[in-house]
Formats: structure tokens, C-alpha cells, sequence
């Protein structure tokens, strides 16, 4: 085995992977294909160049993001120490300037002396090498071959078709049913039915809400058995009742007939703590779904954990694949990080980097990995990605439905995060300490 880490992929996740495991002790091999070989979005040869929003999220130390961040800078994290640094106004967010926040992380790897960056394309993965793929969604076409090789095909997606996710605890139970479809197995769903004046206020919302329109390297082919709530819509009035508000099957025991629409909820980790909109994979800008999908029975005061959308990315059945500390069941000496793994937005996948980082120079030198509690950020969201069911298995961001249930119920939403936060920070330094790094 190669006495060096094979990094492959430069963006904030491979960037982080670099810097976490080049400051524990590991001789770090960086692969950067550009700008020998460019891509549709990145504009500069750069680092952990941000090509869509300048704004890596909420700052807040109480928000589940902010929480992240938090734990992201107890780890000592490039991406947050330069983003802190390269900050514009954008009040409660961080946002940075992105040429100067390139420029910056570009700088620091670039001198540190257990990191070498070349720039070439890779197109196999080494097998004599501990290595960490971080190529994000636009994984070079000959690389994605190699991925599709080591994975099996059917465990890596090409896009996202994502349906929102909602706060069990923002839903009105009252106008709800649990059930299952012909009462078959378990009543797993929650079932929010619609008379027909309310699926007709729906649909009119529906087909005149507003779009997101995608960027050019972004454009996908829809596919049948994924196509965007809306685009269903525009087929006729009558389409989404023979598929995702089909009512078939599904009795309301409060009227004891069957409603003339139903959407179905399904539980989107083991504490049910929050539910998935199935089938409502959408292209509408994230105001517009909340003002539409809040039309929806028992809906209507509904907190949105992550929107829908359909863009194209490039994801592995990490539930199906990856350990807890990133390294995939099969082949151990291989890691995956960043957007590959199912997790969405800027920090998130930077956060998965400094795992992989932190983990693959623990490897090099004969000590265990390492996993944070799932109480915390981090640990909350490589449980996610880790235990989801994987039939089911979607990119997330950061939200506070990933982590587990408070031992006493608590119902102020304010009181309840800032209990999440405060079990979370504690139990992440402890974590840390145990550890060996504070």
C-alpha cells in the first residue's frame, strides 16, 4: 500500500478531507482535474470553488446548520475558518465572498507541507492506496464508469428527485389518518385527504405556481415514474388522482368514505420525527411550494425540513454502501465524501470531508475511525445517510428531523431546539475528548 492519501476531487468536501487529515499526521495526495479538464459550471481553476449561491446557510448557533458549523469549528474546519474570514454581509447567513474564499482555501493547501496537489483527471480508483472520492456532482464521465464498476450500477443516480420533508410536529393531526393503502401490513402513512373543493384550490395553486428554471449544466431528462408534481399537472386536472393523490384504497374513518384526493406521508427516519411528501418531486422555487403544499390538509401550518427539487447530481446508495465512518462495506481501504454521499448544501458536504479526512489519517496509522454521536450534527447526519431505508434513500441538508427525540417531550419549538442544541454540544465535546481531539 501507498504510504500517502489519494484525494480525489478539489471542491469543499475533497478540500476539507485534505486539510482534517494533512493536520492529523497523514501525507495527503490531492487530484484536481481542472484546469486541464474543465467542467460545465467552474469558472477558475480554484479550490473549493462555489459555483451556485455565495451563502453556506444559517449562522445561527441554535439553527441545525448553525450547529454544524459549530462543530465544524471545534474540528478545527479550513472551509469555516475561511469562510469566516471571507464573510459579507447577509444577516444571520454566511455568506462569503467567493473569489477570495477560493483564493484562500487554494492558498492554504497549497502551502502546507503534508499536502501535494496535482492536477490531473483520475480515472480508476488505486487499489494501492487508502483513497477518498470527493467529486461531487460532476463527477468526470470516465470516473463515474470506475464509480459505477466499484459500486454496482444500480447503487449510483445521476439526479436528484427529491420530495419535501416536513416537521411531524408542525402537522394537524386532526385532519390526518394513519393507514396503509387497502389496510395491507402496518398503517406506516400518514394519509392527509382532500374533498374535491380542496383538491380543485390545489391543482389551480399548482399549475400557476412558480418554476425554477435550470441551468444549462443542470438540465436532465424527466423520467416517467419520477416526473415533477407539476409537469403531471399539466397533463390534465384528473392525472395526479391516478398517481400521487390517488385515493384508491385509502378510507377517511372520520367520514368513512373514500376522499376525492389523498397525499401520503411517509416516515422519513425510525423516530418518525419527520414525514415525506411522496411522490411530490417539484421544480417550484421554495416559496411557492410552501404556499401551494400548505394548501394540503393538515398541512397548513406545515414546517418545510428540505424542499423538492429535480437537478442533476451524482449520489451513491451510501445506506447500501457506507459505514458510519465513510468507508464503504466492500472495500474498506475506500472512502466516499461530499454530495456522492447523499448529502446536500455546501457545508454538509464539507462536513462529510472532514470525516473522511479526520478517519483516513486515523487508518494510516493503525488507529480505529471514529463516529460522532448521532445527537450531534455530525452524527445526526451520518446516521441519516448511513441507516436510512434504502429503497427510499434521498439527498438531505442538515435539519433538526434527523435527530433523535429528546428523552422528555417537549412541546415550545423554541425550548425543544435549544434543548437539541445544548444535548448536542455537549455530547460533541465529550465525543471529542474521548476521542483524542481536544
Amino acid at each position: 500500500m501507498r504510504h500517502d492519501l489519494v484525494i480525489i476531487g478539489g471542491g469543499l468536501a475533497g478540500s476539507e478531507a485534505a486539510w482534517q487529515a494533512a493536520n492529523h499526521g497523514a501525507k495527503v495526495t490531492l487530484y484536481e482535474m481542472r484546469p486541464k479538464q474543465e467542467t460545465a459550471a467552474h469558472k477558475t481553476d480554484r479550490l473549493a470553488e462555489i459555483v451556485c449561491s455565495n451563502s453556506l446557510g444559517s449562522n445561527d448557533p441554535t439553527s441545525a446548520p448553525g450547529m454544524l458549523k459549530q462543530e465544524m469549528r471545534h474540528l478545527g474546519s479550513l472551509i469555516i475558518k475561511v469562510a469566516d474570514e471571507a464573510r459579507v454581509p447577509a444577516g444571520m447567513a454566511l455568506a462569503v465572498d467567493r473569489e477570495l474564499f477560493s483564493k484562500k482555501i487554494t492558498q492554504s493547501l497549497s502551502e502546507h507541507p503534508n499536502v501535494r496537489i496535482l492536477r490531473e483527471e483520475i480515472h480508476d480508483i488505486p487499489e494501492d492506496a487508502f483513497c477518498i472520492i470527493a467529486t461531487g456532482p460532476l463527477t468526470s464521465p470516465k470516473l463515474s464508469e470506475a464509480i459505477i464498476q466499484l459500486t454496482q450500477s444500480k447503487h449510483l443516480y445521476f439526479f436528484d428527485a427529491i420530495s419535501p420533508i416536513v416537521d411531524t410536529d408542525s402537522l394537524d393531526m386532526g385532519k390526518i389518518f394513519r393507514a396503509s393503502r387497502y389496510g395491507k401490513g402496518t398503517a406506516d402513512y400518514l394519509n392527509c385527504p382532500m374533498d374535491r373543493q380542496a383538491y380543485d384550490q390545489f391543482f389551480d395553486a399548482l399549475i400557476q405556481a412558480e418554476r425554477v428554471h435550470a441551468k444549462d449544466f443542470e438540465n436532465i431528462p424527466y423520467f416517467e415514474g419520477c416526473l415533477p408534481i407539476e409537469v403531471m399537472a399539466d397533463r390534465g386536472r384528473q392525472t395526479l388522482l391516478f398517481g400521487p393523490l390517488k385515493p384508491v384504497g385509502l378510507e377517511d374513518p372520520k367520514t368513512g368514505i373514500r376522499p376525492c384526493a389523498v397525499l401520503q406521508l411517509r416516515p422519513e427516519n425510525h423516530h418518525e420525527s419527520c414525514y415525506n411528501l411522496v411522490g411530490f418531486q417539484t421544480k417550484l422555487t421554495y416559496p411557492e411550494q410552501r404556499r401551494v403544499f400548505r394548501l394540503i390538509p393538515g398541512l397548513e401550518q406545515a414546517e418545510f425540513l428540505r424542499y423538492g427539487s429535480i437537478h442533476r447530481n451524482t449520489f451513491i446508495n451510501a445506506p447500501t454502501l457506507l459505514t458510519k465512518t465513510l468507508q464503504m462495506k466492500t472495500r474498506p481501504s475506500v472512502m466516499f465524501a461530499g454530495q456522492l454521499v447523499g448529502v446536500e448544501g455546501y457545508v454538509e458536504a464539507a462536513a462529510s470531508g472532514g470525516l473522511a479526512g479526520l478517519n483516513a489519517a486515523r487508518l494510516l496509522s493503525n488507529r480505529h475511525p471514529i463516529s460522532p454521536p448521532p445527537t450531534t450534527a455530525h452524527g445526526a447526519l451520518l446516521q441519516y445517510i448511513t441507516t436510512s431505508d434504502p429503497k427510499h434513500f434521498q439527498p438531505i441538508n442538515t435539519n433538526f428531523g434527523l435527530f433523535p427525540p429528546l428523552d422528555a417531550p417537549v412541546r415550545d419549538k423554541q425550548k425543544k431546539r435549544q434543548l437539541i442544541q445544548e444535548r448536542g454540544q455537549t455530547d460533541f465535546r465529550t465525543w471529542m475528548t474521548q476521542s483524542g481531539l481536544s
